[in-house]
């Protein structure tokens, strides 16, 4: 699975930066002046899991192949987008393809990089962005919703389930709050509200960005940006746009010893897919083997079937049962025949909820 983050913001906070250096590509120009992202760039990128090294290693694969996560560089958003000001409609319209929104806001004073209200206030700014969005959503439910409860009083049920949790949310977007604050009474309606590709229903992560000397501890404008996370129930993390750059052109074993002179323990990579993995309630599975070590992704919850058809479709169809074996089984007695002969390999059935850290081998027919 995996999962396509897009990064917003408004001009000049770092957004292409963040990009490049997430992606270690020089796809997306970086200039200080607006507009300078026109065409959303893609970079997928390798996601860091320290088990799938660790079980390559003892079941000696030949190869490691990572999940794979995708960030869009979208564009940046001014006021009056929703009516179409600057390139508005574009930037809405690649922002309903994604599944989360990595909001990058400026919480770093720099007098030679120009903001677009000349001011650092990032709380300004990310109201600034979600109420674009929010308008953009507001016009779109108010021409649906109506529509749904004509047909919902002539007793269309999908009618009915639609109008009911589109209408709250539009009840909220008219007071000012994201619909993502919608609460779905049962799967029906999570499932309409889904299908609404609404803007401000899609979770978001905040990316503070910031200056290197604040990249370990953050700072007074990046904590804001913490409480109105906490009170929206959103991610944070704190990244320098400008370390991450620096890390990009470095060989790999010349990095943590970088990191470790920051005071940093990790990359604002690893923080922002860790973080984006818990807003999504993603998990990783394994599959391993002499040719391959190999990491997948569900979403918390997931059924053994459905992490069979992550790998193909006929696994799922022709799903029998997954062999299965925690991760710290697998390394405690050194890979699947040790496992297997300690009793921790199990026959688990179409009903077993996959956990993190799973490694599982799948029998079908088909």
């Amino acid at each position: 699975m995996g999962f396509r983050c897009g990064i917003v913001g408004l001009p000049n906070v770092g957004k292409s930066t963040l990009f490049n250096a997430l992606t270690e590509t020089a796809a997306a120009q970086a200039a200080n002046y607006p507009f300078c992202t026109i065409e959303p760039n893609v970079g997928n990128v390798a996601v860091p899991d320290a088990r799938l090294d660790k079980l390559a290693e003892i079941a000696g694969s030949a190869k490691k192949i990572e999940t794979q996560l995708a960030f869009v560089d979208i564009a940046g958003l001014v006021r009056g987008a929703s009516k179409g000001e600057g390139l508005g409609n574009q930037f809405l319209g690649n922002i309903r393809e994604v599944d989360a929104i990595v909001h990058v806001l400026r919480c770093f004073e720099n007098d030679d990089i120009q903001h677009v209200d000349n001011r650092v206030d990032p709380i300004a700014d990310a109201e600034t962005v979600e109420t674009e969005l929010m308008l953009s959503d507001l016009e779109s439910l108010e021409k649906r919703v109506p529509n749904l409860q004509k047909k919902a009083a002539q007793g269309d049920k999908e009618s009915k389930i639609a109008a009911s949790v589109l209408g709250q949310a539009l009840d909220l977007l008219r007071e000012g709050k994201p619909a993502r604050l919608t609460q779905p009474k049962d799967h029906e309606e999570a499932r309409m509200l889904e299908q609404a590709q609404l803007i401000t229903a899609k979770p978001v992560l905040y990316v503070c960005n910031v200056n290197e000397e604040d990249a370990a501890a953050g700072n007074a404008f990046s904590a804001r940006v913490f409480e109105k996370a906490k009170a929206e129930g959103a991610e944070a993390v704190v990244v320098s746009a400008a370390i991450e750059a620096e890390i990009a052109t470095m060989p790999a074993e010349e990095r943590g010893e970088y990191l470790e002179a920051l005071g940093l323990e990790q990359t604002g990579l690893a923080r922002v897919i860790t973080a984006g993995y818990k807003l999504l309630h993603l998990i990783t599975f394994f599959t391993v083997g002499p040719k391959e070590a190999r990491a997948w992704t569900v979403e918390k919850g997931a059924k053994a079937p459905q992490a069979a058809g992550e790998i193909h479709s006929d696994f799922e169809r022709g799903f029998i049962r997954a062999e299965t074996i925690a991760f710290d089984d697998y390394v405690q007695f050194g890979g699947e025949a040790g496992a297997r002969d300690a009793g921790k390999l199990r026959a688990e059935g179409k009903e077993y909820v996959v956990h993190d850290g799973d490694v599982m081998l799948f029998r079908f027919n088909v």
